[in-house]
């Protein structure tokens, strides 16, 4: 079933950010292919009412993260960056913070669709996402060092965690291009297809994650993303509260009952796109 609550007509067309719901996962579409989908403050304050939707939103049980035109997000708009004082850039910083730390601690899955560039605060964007799947055209750069900035948008927790510390430092202080299957290979990408692809395999993967168990993704989230802070021994308490918590749901019940009757499960993994 398809629902849609975007705007039409004129409306339409004046949107940052294409919001489109389709059985169960909301579809956000980042609308300025002109600027390849640069980040001004229009498209943050829609991205964080979309984001907040979500979070409101029990129906809403996964989320796919997409570019229009061919790329993802190539960053801030800088022409859009008009900051005076110190005190200006760390409100303006400290807004993008407060949705950005919605996205990241959601506990629904978060699926981006990474196509073209993926720069600054697109590249943290995507690594937002718990399962990037990029294109062969994709590249992701963090060009923060060639303007004498500090990389944002939570890249500084994000990175080091998806590819390791040393990883990120050359990645942060190179400010070098990395192409999809570097990308896939120092694990940014969980996959990459052939760019006419791309939108069918993330709504695929989204529509997978969808369907299952939410209790498991949002107390496996949030187990993991504290993970590295924690110790051994936290950690195992962890996981028997909620593993306490995922054997009485009705979807460990219904899972349960449908192996022993070898019928259809519940959740499919979609098969892969074969290279």
């Amino acid at each position: 079933m398809k629902n849609s609550i975007q705007e039409t007509g004129a409306e339409t067309a004046n949107r940052t950010v294409l919001v489109e719901v389709t059985e169960g996962v909301m579809t956000l579409t980042l609308n300025r292919p002109e600027r390849k989908n640069a980040l001004d403050l229009a498209m943050r304050r829609e991205l964080a009412d979309a984001i907040h939707t979500i979070r409101a939103d029990r129906s809403i049980r996964a989320v796919l993260l997409k570019g229009a035109g061919g790329a993802f997000c190539s960053g801030g708009d800088l022409g859009s960056m008009k900051i005076d004082s110190a005190e200006a850039g760390r409100n303006r910083l400290d807004d993008l913070h407060e949705w950005l730390q919605v996205l990241l601690t959601l506990d629904r899955p978060v699926v981006a669709a990474v196509d073209g560039v993926a720069y600054g605060a697109g590249f943290s964007l995507a690594l937002a996402a718990d399962y990037i799947v990029a294109s062969r055209r994709a590249r992701f750069c963090m060009p923060f060092i060639r303007v004498g900035l500090l990389p944002d948008s939570a890249s500084l927790y994000t990175l080091p965690r998806a590819v390791g510390m040393q990883r990120a430092k050359d990645i942060l202080f190179s400010a070098r291009e990395i192409q999809a299957d570097e990308a896939r290979l120092i694990g940014i990408a969980a996959e990459v297809v052939d760019a006419d692809a791309i939108d069918r395999r993330a709504s695929e993967v989204a529509q997978a994650l969808a369907g299952a168990s939410p209790a498991m993704i949002g107390l496996t989230k949030r187990a993991l993303n504290t993970s590295f802070e924690n110790d051994l021994h936290s950690m195992l308490e962890r996981e028997s509260a909620g593993q306490g918590i995922a054997f009485m749901t009705d979807y460990h019940r219904e899972a349960v009952k449908r192996f022993s009757e070898k019928a259809a499960p519940l959740f499919n993994w979609p098969a892969a796109v074969r290279d």
